[in-house]
């Protein structure tokens, strides 16, 4: 209890922090060589567009900054109160095989996560629904967030019962061996995304503009993509944002548009997104993104079973764990995870951030229209309610993309030199 006590009064000190520095504390006011530019929100959005802008984006990003470390607290409760053993004990008194101990222990530690995390996600929901970013009623916002449960739940299952197989079969190993399973698992979730998992949220279509869609093909044989199709996606029913992009791998890529970008840009504004996403597979982004989460889980793996042994040697015992491959230290386990791919976002992010200017280019190459790109940008804004220029935390950590202001500016600098 004293611990748990620390803990909390941990976390409120530091939201107080976040809090401060996010509404009074952060710099964001605009460069003065920008004022009055393309880049400036002022010349694009009106007074009440710009204020909901700032309470929006503060809101959401302080949410983020509460999600993070709550997930950490819930994982060091449930170690801490006894829950974890507990779970592990009433898993195996329903029946004598295995498989099922592992299926109702991570299903019990999953609802409780889900149902303390509850109200913040909830609250999130109510924020973008208040400001219009989301429409989506509640009843269609329950059921995404069960199916997220479910798919979540499948393969956390899956994922935890090999690792714990793995475990007891060699405690030295696992990471290894683990490691060397969950390479053809991320090559076939690459492969089944557009295809399976996707349709459980949206509905997809074929592209009813006829005219649009023959110019969008017309951009992906010219950049030499393998495509006989586009797909829209009703979104519209759930959101006010805009967004496009081209996924899958092989026979299973799909070049994807949300109707809502449809509706809200022209013609050749979305000829300029549509290159945009075409430029990330021409210059092998989604390949280089697999190639990178096969050697981050390999890494991941490595340093998260040291600092695991370490914890079982050091608490285990004190927790009700007892031993490397007792399930009851799986919240452990889940906490080093996140806490290594907390600390390593950043630069995830600075990646992200390089290989979405290069689109960028590749789009403007394509189109030779930065007009058009200015004008997405402005309105992609608009819709989401996004800031032009965030708190510098704020894109070190959530940003995987450059900032409206750099991608603005760096547009619009080429539309005046044309």
């Amino acid at each position: 209890m004293k611990k748990a006590a620390w803990f909390a009064v941990g976390f409120a000190v530091y939201l107080g922090a976040m809090w401060f520095y996010l509404f009074h504390g952060a710099d964001t006011a605009l460069p003065a060589q920008l004022r009055g530019s393309a880049a400036d929100p002022a010349m694009f959005m009106n007074e009440r567009q710009l204020t909901l802008s700032y309470d929006f984006s503060r809101i959401k990003d302080f949410i983020y900054f509460i999600s993070v470390p709550l997930e950490w607290l819930i994982y060091l409760l449930v170690l801490g109160f006894g829950l974890s053993r507990r779970f592990r004990d009433s898993a195996k008194v329903l029946t004598k095989f295995r498989v099922v101990h592992t299926a109702a222990y991570v299903l019990f530690l999953s609802a409780a996560s889900w149902l303390l995390t509850f109200p913040l996600r909830y609250y999130s929901y109510t924020v973008s629904k208040s400001y219009k970013v989301s429409v989506q009623p509640f009843d269609g916002w329950m059921k995404d967030s069960l199916v997220d449960f479910w798919i979540g739940y499948a393969f956390t299952f899956v994922m935890v019962g090999a690792i714990y197989w793995l475990m007891k079969k060699s405690e030295k190993k696992w990471w290894l061996y683990a490691w060397l399973l969950s390479v053809p698992f991320t090559l076939f979730m690459y492969f089944i995304q557009p295809v399976l998992i996707d349709p459980l949220y949206n509905d997809f279509s074929p592209l009813k503009d006829q005219a649009l869609k023959e110019k969008i093909l017309l951009l992906a044989d010219k950049a030499d993509i393998p495509a006989d199709n586009v797909y829209e996606v009703n979104m519209s029913s759930k959101t006010n944002s805009l967004n496009a992009y081209v996924n899958g791998i092989g026979s299973n890529l799909r070049i994807v548009l949300w109707d809502t970008t449809l509706n809200k840009l022209s013609d050749n504004q979305v000829l300029f997104v549509m290159a945009h996403e075409m430029g990330h597979y021409v210059m092998n982004h989604l390949y280089w993104n697999l190639i990178s989460s096969i050697v981050l889980s390999f890494l991941g793996l490595y340093f998260g079973n040291m600092l695991y042994r370490r914890w079982v040697k050091k608490y285990g015992e004190a927790w009700g764990v007892k031993g490397i491959s007792d399930i009851a230290g799986l919240p452990a386990l889940l906490l080093i995870f996140s806490l290594l791919g907390f600390a390593v976002s950043p630069i995830e992010n600075a990646i992200s951030r390089s290989a979405e200017r290069d689109a960028d280019q590749y789009a403007i190459q394509m189109t030779k229209n930065p007009e058009a790109a200015v004008g997405a940008f402005q309105e992609l804004t608009v819709s989401g309610l996004s800031e032009v220029n965030p708190p510098k935390l704020v894109k070190f950590f959530l940003y995987g993309h450059p900032t409206m202001l750099e991608r603005i500016s760096s547009l619009d600098a080429q539309r005046t030199n044309k």
